[in-house]
């Protein structure tokens, strides 16, 4: 099946683009607080970490869009800033400034993987199968943190998951849920970043009369200067002891995996590849996501990655580097508003989150389903990466049980070398798990 054309920057209409980019920054925005709040427990200091991430999330994004052209944002991770402060500095008792000298040589590593198109050729190697099923795990885990946000997937202790108990904030997020997706299936231009706003007015309303020890809307004042004083703190001398390369190959392979199968995810449920069904620009995206781990580093972060939230925006009609541009624009005044963020609920955004994931799980259709020496493997992959609430756990298992698979039936051809490579690094990371 021959995908659609892909509009180009110059083509593409600016109103969608701005909108999509608009729409993509409310469902990637909570990171500018959120990321403070996980590495702050590194002993960073709150709001310089918070100036890095905004400073991280605007260069990066601003790189995807204007050289890799591309309608994904760009900001640190999460579960990268969970490694770096649970597992590297209070886990190893490394110094914060030792693991932020870690974060820049991994992103110097990844920058060399992606200059030399050694990323580019792991691309490659990953089956068709795999990337519709990373694709469609990728969508489900969306929704899943969506479902999480709004309180109405909750854990229980018998049955491990269960449902919220109905109150005014799962109500509202509901009332979001029907009324972003009546507005999608309506066709109305800007329906995802419209369902925000509708949410976000009705979360605020009900903050107002609802009371209580929890209201939906907190508010925490409007202007916060910037600290800078997390810029070039790193330690690069102490970072390079062997003791800390397992360290630095974490945060590589991690990185490097979760990076990859978003952009394979976003390309495919977008139709953002090239004449051979790759990736579209995937060299230069990978430079990109290399580039903001390096910045990570100086800036006073954990690692920068690819957002998988981008799909907000591409849903929305994203489809060229402007929705990028206008992102990272949006990123750099919270330098002085982070306070409004807290303002935004995390209900505003789980409706959008829930319905990309309808969005992103359509390539399964595409899955030889009847073959089961790939449909197992793109099973493994799809639902893991939900269930083990991890990319890169989903992705693991589905590269290995692929190569057994194939060998034991008979069919090595279909394991090209770089997927060996692959397999074996897998094997490494598990062992660091």
């Amino acid at each position: 099946m021959t995908s659609p054309p892909v509009r180009s920057l110059k083509h593409a209409h600016p109103w969608t683009e701005i909108v999509a980019g608009a729409s993509s920054f409310m469902a990637t925005a909570y990171i500018i607080v959120v990321n403070p709040s996980v590495l702050s427990q590194a002993g960073m200091p709150f709001a310089a970490v918070l100036t890095a991430t905004v400073l991280v999330s605007f260069f990066s994004s601003l790189m995807m869009g204007l050289y890799a052209r591309n309608p994904i944002l760009v900001a640190p991770g999460m579960g990268l800033n969970a490694f770096f402060t649970f597992s590297v500095v209070m886990g190893m008792h490394v110094a914060w400034p030792v693991a932020l000298g870690a974060v820049f040589w991994a992103g110097v590593i990844f920058f060399l993987l992606s200059v030399f198109n050694i990323r580019t050729h792991i691309v490659k190697a990953i089956p068709l199968p795999l990337r519709y099923a990373i694709t469609a795990g990728i969508g489900l885990f969306i929704a899943l943190i969506g479902f999480v946000n709004a309180g109405f997937i909750v854990h229980h202790p018998a049955t491990v998951i269960g449902v919220g108990k109905l109150n005014p904030s799962l109500l509202i997020f509901l009332l979001g849920l029907l009324v972003t997706a009546a507005l999608i299936i309506r066709q109305v231009k800007g329906a995802v970043l419209l369902g925000m706003l509708v949410t976000t007015l009705a979360a605020f309303t009900l903050g107002r009369w609802w009371g209580g020890p929890d209201p939906v809307v907190h508010w925490n004042g409007l202007f916060s200067a910037p600290d800078f004083s997390l810029l070039l703190s790193l330690d690069l001398v102490h970072s390079l002891q062997w003791a800390l390369a397992p360290v630095v190959f974490a945060f590589v392979f991690t990185g490097m995996f979760d990076g990859l199968s978003t952009f394979v995810a976003l390309s495919e449920a977008a139709h953002l590849t090239d004449e051979n069904g790759e990736p579209r620009n995937i060299k230069r995206s990978l430079i990109t996501d290399a580039t903001s781990t390096l910045l990570a580093g100086l800036f006073g972060s954990s690692p920068g990655t690819a957002y998988i939230e981008s799909a907000v925006g591409i849903e929305a009609g994203g489809r060229t580097g402007l929705t990028a541009i206008t992102g990272a624009l949006l990123f750099l005044p919270f330098l002085f508003l982070s306070p409004l963020l807290t303002a935004i609920p995390a209900i505003a955004t789980a409706p959008a989150l829930v319905l990309v994931g309808a969005y992103m799980i359509r390539p399964v259709t595409k899955i030889r389903w009847q073959h089961m020496d790939e449909a197992i493997p793109a099973f493994l992959a799809m639902v893991l990466i939900p269930f083990t609430y991890s990319i890169t756990q989903g992705i693991i298992w589905g590269f290995l049980s692929w190569t057994v698979l194939k060998v034991s039936h008979g069919k090595t051809k279909d394991v090209p070398l770089a997927l060996w490579i692959i397999d074996a690094f897998a094997l490494v990371a598990l062992t660091l798990e």
